[in-house]
């Protein structure tokens, strides 16, 4: 088994090298309201007078069925439309799967959650849900999903029964072929997954016999069998020393178990993930008309080689072209990009220019905050620097309201808050506000708030304030 740090850490790490695939199973889409398979098929058990609570072989009853309707399967058909065409929100834990970047999605559910959340944060998403599909891809797609049972929409072609799954291989071969391209190559996190499924099984004992000790090792996370309420404690410890058996021959076919209390656990675990991935990602917020105490050379300079540092340190950056900031941010960033012979491209570098002008039905004001939110919810660190500018209609130096806005989006999106407080302006007050109201409590401020003098040391002040989260 794993421990929940450690699978943290591993789905971080596996995050960051864009090596994380999902496989999702029911239990991911029940939360949503949609019903599992026992439920999905507790009518055709009753048209049966059996008991779908004691049956364990769900394929083996809905063959039953159709037997029964010789061979016609139309009730099986009408009831997964019925069952999953129901308009349903997607959940946090759909939510947080399609921001992170993962690209790889299987799933045995017929359900659109996952293609709905993906679609809602617009990115590309190429469904598979036959074989035929296959043979083209999207362009310029962002994530592909495989829905290797079918979709609630071909329910004539959804995988179900008994002969479904003895025909799979014939039918629906090029699915196989896939998934165990994509298991000996990336890593899997299994959620909602009861590992039941035949396909799975055939899959993985497939791949862990050709591949003995040199498969991947994938990721699952399951509820720890409960005691229920008024039931003997032979009975309980019975389930409970299954289900370790169980977990054992999970880790055989490569497949390392986290046991929760409850679900709900498993938001906080992908909450935590999302957590520790962002802090890769750096938003600078900076805007400076007034430079001083320090001259525009000297500023230009110290925000140059801050960024440069930053991205030596293997953080990304994302930035707007802040007034007197931004520019010396972008040049730093690329600089050292290429020394160290690095592409320019969004996994190191993001680039925001604010509009300048609209002629939409939103004014500017608006696409601002709309642009901010964007740019902000890909960082897990926001650095304030400066914040001012001169006031149009007055001609006077003022704070930065832009940077009081990036600055409750971050801290709304749990972002480590590094207001400098040394660079004076807005940067000063949020400075002064974070400590007064413990918004950081376990990041002491004070090497980077006090008045310096000199902007080597401050920018080696932030600098260990940085290495020290990574």
């Amino acid at each position: 088994m794993v421990t929940k740090a450690n699978l943290i850490k591993n789905l971080v790490k596996e995050l960051q090298a864009e090596n994380l695939a999902i496989f999702a199973g029911a239990g991911l889409s029940k939360p949503a309201g949609f019903v599992d398979w026992k439920n999905l098929l507790r009518e055709v058990a009753e048209e049966l007078e059996l008991d779908i609570d004691k049956e364990s072989d769900l394929v083996t009853l809905a063959q039953y069925h159709v037997n029964s309707k010789r061979n016609n399967r139309a009730k099986i058909n009408q009831v997964i439309i019925d069952e999953f065409s129901k308009d349903i929100g997607i959940t946090e834990n759909h939510r947080i799967l399609a921001r992170l970047p993962i690209s790889t999605y299987w799933t045995t559910n017929y359900d659109n959650l996952i293609e709905k959340a993906l679609n809602q944060i617009r990115k590309i998403v190429d469904v598979k849900h036959e074989p035929v599909q296959l043979l083209t891809s999207l362009r310029k797609r962002d994530a592909v999903l495989y829905k290797m049972h079918g979709d609630y929409l071909h329910p004539t072609k959804a995988i179900i029964i008994k002969d479904d799954y003895e025909k799979y291989l014939l039918n629906n071969g090029e699915f196989y072929t896939a998934l165990r391209g994509d298991l000996l190559t990336k890593k899997f996190l299994f959620l909602g997954f009861s590992f039941a499924d035949p396909n799975i099984d055939y899959i993985l004992g497939k791949i862990r016999a050709s591949y003995s000790e040199h498969h991947q090792t994938h990721y699952c996370i399951l509820k720890r069998v409960q005691r229920f309420e008024n039931e003997e404690l032979a009975d309980f410890e019975y389930r409970e020393r299954k289900q370790k058996y169980f977990i054992d021959d999970l880790q055989r076919v490569g497949v390392d178990t986290l046991l929760v209390k409850e679900y709900s656990e498993i938001t906080e675990i992908l909450t935590a993930v999302e957590k520790e991935f962002k802090r890769k990602t750096i938003f600078i917020s900076g805007a400076a008309y007034d430079f001083s105490p320090f001259s525009k050379e000297e500023v230009e300079k110290f925000i140059f080689e801050l960024s440069k540092e930053i991205i030596k340190l293997d953080f990304r950056i994302i930035t707007g072209f802040g007034l007197g900031i931004g520019s010396s941010v972008i040049a730093g960033a690329i600089e050292e990009l290429l020394l160290s012979g690095k592409r320019i491209t969004e996994d190191e570098l993001i680039l925001r220019p604010f509009p300048q002008t609209t002629s939409g039905e939103k004014n500017l004001a608006e696409l601002w905050s709309a642009y901010r939110k964007d740019m902000i919810s890909f960082a897990g660190i926001s650095l304030f620097l400066f914040g001012n500018k001169i006031d149009g209609a007055t001609g006077e130096i003022v704070d930065s309201n832009g940077m009081i806005e990036e600055f409750e989006i971050s801290k709304a999106n749990n972002c480590i808050l590094l207001p400098v407080g040394a660079t004076g302006s807005m940067a000063k007050k949020l400075a002064e506000r974070v400590v007064k109201e413990e918004l950081q409590p376990t990041i002491s401020l004070e090497s980077v708030t006090n008045e310096i003098a000199d902007l080597g040391v401050l920018k080696k002040n932030i600098l260990s304030i940085l290495k020290s989260l990574k």
